[in-house]
């Protein structure tokens, strides 16, 4: 565990089911906490974070500085239900969120329109992971 992720965060990466080279997103990243130990733990995989605020993305890339090289890991500013991938870019094995309105039941509308941008964002197999289980559920894509 790392020493920067409170007890919570600790426990949703913990509970990712991450492998070395994975590409992982993680939609409503904040400040980056989760995604800079999840990049720690995929080795030579991508991380991507994306978040609607810029001030949070402002955050993230600061204090990932020294993760950032290479282009392992990033951040976007972009709202979720507005993600798509860029040219070329490769689709994710996993994706996960903590406490993101669209996917916790908070705002099903929204929640549809980032379920379908998913789907054309994630690998066939890939799977969604949201905070509310023990302590992550995994969400169909097509519900």
């Amino acid at each position: 565990m790392s020493a920067t992720l409170s007890p919570r965060l600790a426990a949703i990466v913990d509970a990712l089911p991450l492998a070395p080279g994975m590409r992982v997103l993680e939609i409503g990243c904040g400040p980056g906490a989760a995604l800079r130990e999840v990049a720690r733990r995929i080795g030579g995989g991508h991380a991507l974070g994306i978040d609607r605020s810029a001030v949070a993305i402002r955050q993230a890339r600061a204090a990932a500085a020294a993760q950032t090289g290479g282009g392992r890991l990033e951040f976007r500013q972009v709202a979720a239900e507005d993600f798509v991938l860029e040219e070329g870019q490769a689709p994710f094995d996993l994706a996960f969120a903590v406490r993101v309105g669209a996917l916790d039941g908070r705002r099903p509308g929204a929640g549809r329109r980032v379920l379908q941008r998913l789907r054309a964002a994630l690998a066939a197999d890939a799977r969604l992971h949201v905070d509310g289980g023990d302590p992550l559920r995994v969400v169909g894509l097509d519900d």
